[in-house]
């Protein structure tokens, strides 16, 4: 990742806190497939949880836990390579990209001061992205206790996750109630863990940028914000804000 000065985001806690907010990464691999059958890069998106407190690593920067189908080309060269090996763990590192879906085109014609003056400027794109590396565990020995007790327990939890914290329903409701593995029939879940399987993601290096027109001066950053503001719509007032947040810190810290 490109990281200058202005954009970058240091905080660890931050960055933590960012995938869990946004936590569809895009999971890239970079594997030689022994029968050539499949491509050397793969990637597909899937919905991670990140696990920070209780990781008997010490890692500080935490696990990433996920799964996808047995069927998935990414899966089947993941197994692959994997079934010729002694160890579960990949040899290569993986990536995991993660982005917010606040984004959002910057037109110099919201640059007050610069293109009054000398337009050396051009257009540019504001975004927010966390990217993780790590060597990645895969549960895919189907007759292995081990690999259905990740599985039943990544379910589990990301069923928690969606439920309670994205749709907001809990236990108390009467209606509608949180959706719980054990509500699916016992013959569904058996035949729903043979057709994925798991990802487990230690982290060793975790980097993030946000880039939201910090870099400019502080007329062009509030024409930014009034010229976002008066598009209207919710993506572009959304950016509005963070681009006048980012403003605020970048003055806070020059204090």
């Amino acid at each position: 990742m490109h990281l200058r000065r202005d954009h970058a985001e240091t905080s660890t806690t931050a960055l933590q806190q960012f995938i869990k907010s946004n936590p569809l990464g895009v999971l890239t691999t970079s594997i030689t497939s022994p029968t050539c059958s499949f491509p050397t890069l793969q990637a597909t998106h899937i919905p991670f949880l990140l696990d920070i407190d209780g990781d008997l690593t010490g890692n500080s920067l935490g696990r990433l836990r996920g799964h996808m189908a047995r069927d998935n080309p990414q899966a089947k060269a993941l197994v692959e390579v994997l079934a010729q090996s002694t160890t579960h763990i990949l040899d290569q590192d993986v990536l995991v990209v993660f982005t917010s879906p606040i984004q959002h085109y910057i037109t110099t014609n919201f640059y007050s001061e610069t293109m009054s003056t000398n337009k050396r400027t051009a257009p540019t794109w504001n975004y927010s992205a966390a990217q993780v590396y790590g060597r990645a565990r895969i549960h895919w020995d189907s007759k292995l206790p081990e690999t259905s007790d990740f599985l039943i327990q990544q379910l589990s939890d990301l069923a928690r996750v969606g439920e309670r914290d994205i749709m907001g329903f809990n236990e108390e409701n009467t209606s509608p109630r949180p959706w719980r593995v054990e509500d699916a029939p016992p013959s569904y879940v058996e035949r729903s863990l043979r057709g994925i399987i798991g990802i487990e993601i230690e982290i060793t290096r975790l980097e993030g940028k946000v880039k939201m027109s910090q870099e400019l001066k502080e007329a062009d950053r509030d024409g930014v914000v009034k010229g976002l503001r008066a598009l209207g719509g919710e993506t572009a007032t959304m950016m509005a804000d963070l681009v006048r947040e980012r403003g605020l810190m970048k003055i806070a810290n020059k204090a």
